[in-house]
C-alpha cells in the first residue's frame, strides 16, 4: 500500500488521525526485602499540566521512530536509563471531541518495564522518585493512574482504555483488560 492510500493528510477527516504518545512505568526491586518500587515523575511546580502530581514518564513519538524506540528514547531523556526491558501493556485512546468528525485524537502506548538501574538523572520535567508500589494510593497521582496502575500491575493482561470528555469537560475513562493467553 502506498503512503498516499492511508486516508490521512490534507482533505482527510481528522477523526482518522491521532497523536501518538508513550507512557512508561518502570519497576525495581525495592531497597527493603520483598518490596517493589515504581519510578514516577512528580511534576515540577511550574509545569502547565500536573504540577506537583505523580505520573509515568514518556512523551510524543517522533516521525522517524517506531513506538518502542520512542519509549526507549523518552526513558533515556527523562531518567537517563538506557537498559530496561519494556513491554507494551496497553493502549489508551483519548478522544477529545467525539461529536466533532474533524477532531484528532491521542493514542497513548503504555509500557511496563523492569530495571536493575536505580540511579536516575535529574529531569527538567520534575523530580524522579522511586515509590513503593504499596504506597501508590497515598500519592497525588494524575487522576487516571489510580485506576490504570492497578490494572497494569495485577498481571500479564493487556489494558485497553478509552478516555472521553464528560459533561463538565473532565476526561472520563473506561478500561478493559484482555487476559493473557
Amino acid at each position: 500500500m502506498k503512503a498516499t492510500e492511508q486516508g490521512v493528510g490534507p482533505g482527510a477527516p481528522r477523526r482518522y488521525q491521532a497523536v501518538p504518545r508513550t507512557l512508561i512505568f518502570l519497576l525495581h526491586d525495592g531497597e527493603e526485602q520483598g518490596t517493589e518500587e515504581i519510578l514516577l515523575l512528580k511534576g515540577a511546580a511550574d509545569k502547565r499540566l500536573w504540577a506537583g502530581r505523580y505520573n509515568g514518564l514518556g512523551g510524543h513519538v517522533e516521525p522517524d521512530e517506531d513506538i518502542l524506540a520512542a519509549a526507549e528514547r523518552e526513558l533515556a531523556e527523562e531518567a537517563g536509563i538506557q537498559a530496561a526491558a519494556l513491554t507494551l501493556r496497553g493502549v489508551l485512546h483519548i478522544t477529545l471531541a467525539p461529536q466533532d468528525p474533524n477532531a484528532a485524537g491521542i493514542l497513548v502506548f503504555v509500557f511496563l518495564g523492569r530495571t536493575q538501574e536505580r540511579r536516575v538523572v535529574p529531569s527538567r520535567e520534575g523530580e524522579l522518585v522511586w515509590v513503593p508500589v504499596d504506597r501508590l494510593a497515598e500519592l497525588p497521582l494524575v487522576d487516571d493512574l489510580h485506576h490504570l496502575l492497578p490494572r497494569l500491575l495485577q498481571g500479564p493482561g493487556f489494558v485497553h482504555g478509552l478516555y472521553r470528555p464528560g459533561p463538565d469537560g473532565r476526561l472520563v475513562y473506561s478500561f478493559r483488560v484482555e487476559e493473557a493467553p
